[in-house]
């Protein structure tokens, strides 16, 4: 990046780590990886910290028992008995999301050496999970109720002539969901770190310039602190939204809505 110049796009760069890009070789350990283990790593150490059956549960525990039923009460009122099935899926792409999201607006920058990298803010990785979500649907619906599932798309007690082009509409707007599904955390964590980037650059302009400058620094630094927390919400409503709709297309599969 050129010395005085925004560049709010620099931080979404993927960057080796192992390996090089120009080698040719496929299998490169890139910073996108690094923090999508450190991800994992995180996840799986706050279940595993959870998983302990105390009789008198520490917080912990709770913690985890806590995420766990608010998902497992989400999936059972959204799709039914038959949810619990579901589950290992629904659960492990919220916690997932959830965490990347909160991770990622944490302010590790601050210490020296490091290089965060929020790995929701690429559309491959929310966009897979978002595929994911589309093939149970695709494959629940077709192994319960075989062509049958095509009537998804078909209205009931409607005009033949008004049957057909709704119909489209609706194929075309089920076709359409996995796209939007992967698209929604993605935008929200995008978004939010170029604000971010900008007016962090602002705060420092400021406070060089002086004068009238520390007063926009302040003003940004009030505006940063604002979108940081907003974010935070942010980051754990997208992670509801992705869990509460796949549930809800898992449900139109299983019932025929």
């Amino acid at each position: 990046m050129a010395a005085g110049k925004i560049d709010p796009m620099h931080q979404f760069t993927i960057e080796p780590i192992a390996g090089s890009f120009q080698a040719g070789n496929p299998f490169v350990f890139t910073n996108s990886a690094l923090w999508l283990l450190i991800v994992l790593g995180t996840l799986y150490v706050f279940m595993l910290g959870g998983m302990k059956r105390q009789l008198i549960p520490g917080r912990w525990q709770v913690a985890v028992e806590g995420l766990t039923g608010f998902v497992d009460s989400m999936v059972t009122q959204s799709i039914g008995p038959e949810g619990r099935k579901y589950m290992p899926w629904v659960f492990t792409a919220f916690t997932f999301i959830l965490f990347a999201n909160l991770m990622g607006a944490m302010p590790f920058a601050i210490i020296p050496g490091a290089h965060p990298f929020t790995v929701t803010s690429q559309f491959i990785i929310t966009g897979v999970m978002a595929l994911i979500s589309f093939a149970i649907v695709l494959g629940v619906g077709f192994y319960k109720h075989g062509l049958r599932f095509v009537s998804l798309f078909w209205p009931k007690g409607m005009p033949f002539l008004l049957k057909v082009p709704i119909s489209l509409i609706e194929l075309i707007s089920f076709l359409v969901r996995p796209f939007s599904l992967g698209l929604r955390p993605f935008i929200a964590m995008f978004a939010g770190h170029i604000l971010l980037e900008v007016f962090g650059n602002f705060i420092v302009r400021g406070l060089i310039a002086s004068g009238t400058g520390v007063l926009v620094s302040i003003l940004c630094f009030l505006f940063v602190a604002f979108v940081s927390a907003l974010e935070l919400l942010v980051g754990a409503i997208q992670a509801y939204v992705f869990a509460l709709l796949t549930s809800l297309y898992i449900s139109e599969a299983e019932h025929l809505h």
